[in-house]
């Protein structure tokens, strides 16, 4: 466990993605924290499992989030669409899924997935299993942290570097946030900005849910699949 000292415009989600961990276990290991929406500036934060940046870990005994009861209308297929923007097709059919139901689906996105990622931290996995699924990317690629899965596209002859003035809908965009790192696929101009389609963190629990996003945060990379 190390220590940490809040700074301005920090957050507990934002600090929980920077450092590996979870809201939950931020506040277990530090009892002070009443309101996990209020934390004081120069306040000091024990950090369990303490690093720089996130990196998932696998636990001990990974355990498969519970499947939602109830009715649950059949999940999309996944992978039967093919072609530079299969990622942005196949993406679209998983607007409003949350995290906790994207990773069990039973279908080519979900089987792709790691069910031991945190919800609030999910972008890099989802956008992992939508490759998968649309043929762009090997299985054994697939990686639950935002820097690794760049990596692993730098490394990949099926991919190159754009700009965003060339990037087509399906092309894969990491960004830095003030918290660590995002990705999401390119979807395209509206009002003159870029739209992004991905998993970001807009529940009000800070878990993260499929949706549309204007992003004003610094752009690092855009991959486009040369197929």
């Amino acid at each position: 466990m190390g220590t940490y000292r809040i700074r301005s415009g920090d957050t507990l989600w934002a600090l929980a993605q920077k450092h590996g961990t979870t809201v939950d276990a931020l506040l277990r290991a530090n009892p002070q924290i009443t309101n996990r929406r209020l934390i004081v500036t120069g306040q000091k934060l024990e950090i369990p499992g303490y690093r720089d940046e996130f990196v998932p870990a696998r636990p001990s005994r990974p355990a498969r989030p519970a499947r939602p009861t109830g009715p649950v209308p059949a999940p999309p297929s996944g992978g039967e669409r093919r072609g530079a923007s299969a990622p942005f097709e196949i993406a679209k059919d998983f607007l409003g899924w949350n995290a906790s139901r994207l990773k069990v689906a039973a279908n080519t996105v979900g089987k792709a997935m790691f069910d031991w990622v945190p919800n609030n931290v999910n972008c890099a996995n989802f956008v992992s299993g939508v490759l998968v699924a649309a043929g762009q990317l090997p299985r054994v690629q697939v990686d639950a942290s935002v820097r690794g899965l760049m990596t692993k596209l730098d490394n990949n002859p099926d991919y190159r570097r754009v700009s965003l003035r060339d990037a087509r809908p399906g092309d894969v965009v990491s960004m830095k946030t003030r918290g660590g790192h995002h990705v999401v696929f390119f979807a395209g101009w509206r009002d003159g900005r870029p739209l992004f389609l991905g998993s970001n963190n807009v529940n009000a629990d800070g878990t993260q849910k499929v949706s549309w996003g204007q992003f004003d945060y610094p752009i690092l990379t855009i991959h486009q699949y040369r197929r």
